[in-house]
């Protein structure tokens, strides 16, 4: 543990610390600890993602990094996440200082943390790789989890996609629909035709929509979405 310092930023500034004094840092409620660049002709497409689990703006730099912040904000268990959360300085077996700034730390409700990583598998060079191995180790040291994420299935990141159209909570409804809305797929049944049974179903599946991305009702996201997907009650995504 020794041989890691973890650098962040806060409201307060900017600290510097071994890895052993961090165990208790909220990274999640920090604030990133480097900007994006912007450039003419660049190949990346840097932004912001508006993630329902904090209320504000995540930032990503490329559609990888936005669709994995898409994915974690979809994880009902995730009560935290900031981008660029944290600077983790070490020295390799040669001595050379070397430092990486991992694109995203999520906090789940149970308290554990999650250092998360995007890169397309078949673009992790060595450098990379010795990176990511470092960052593994360290996670390992405080009990964090570590993931290097690469492309997401095809289908299941365009129902996410869909869905996150409807993660703000402008279009949850109120609970006398919620209600009926659970009610009615009390059972697995076909998406469109059930909650057609409840009006129209412009004006009601919306509020269906909201409840798949809240995870209070379930869709199997490894098949295109339709009218006749079956909707069910909540369960392990």
């Amino acid at each position: 543990m020794d041989q890691f310092e973890v650098g962040w930023r806060d409201a307060e500034g900017e600290h510097r610390r071994p890895l052993a004094d961090v165990l208790s840092v909220e990274f999640e409620a920090g604030l990133p600890v480097r900007g994006f660049p912007s450039y003419r002709g660049q190949r990346n497409f840097p932004g912001l993602y508006w993630s329902a689990t904090t209320g504000g703006h995540v930032g990503f730099e490329s559609w990888l990094e936005r669709d994995h912040a898409m994915l974690l904000d979809f994880t009902p268990e995730v009560t935290g996440l900031l981008s660029q959360p944290l600077w983790l300085f070490w020295k390799d077996e040669r001595g050379k200082r070397i430092s990486h700034a991992p694109d995203y730390f999520a906090r789940f409700e149970d308290g554990r943390g999650l250092v998360v990583d995007c890169r397309p598998l078949d673009r992790i060079d060595s450098r990379s790789a010795a990176k990511f191995a470092a960052t593994r180790a360290a996670c390992e040291v405080v009990g964090w989890g570590y993931r290097v994420v690469g492309e997401v299935d095809a289908v299941r990141m365009v129902n996410v996609r869909w869905l996150a159209g409807y993660r703000h909570p402008r279009h949850g409804a109120d609970e006398g629909l919620v209600a009926r809305l659970l009610a009615l797929f009390s059972a697995p049944s076909p998406l469109v035709p059930q909650a057609a049974l409840l009006g129209d179903p412009i004006a009601v599946l919306p509020a269906v929509f909201h409840l798949l991305w809240l995870g209070r009702l379930a869709a199997d996201l490894s098949r295109p979405l339709s009218d006749a997907t079956l909707v069910s009650p909540a369960a392990t995504r």
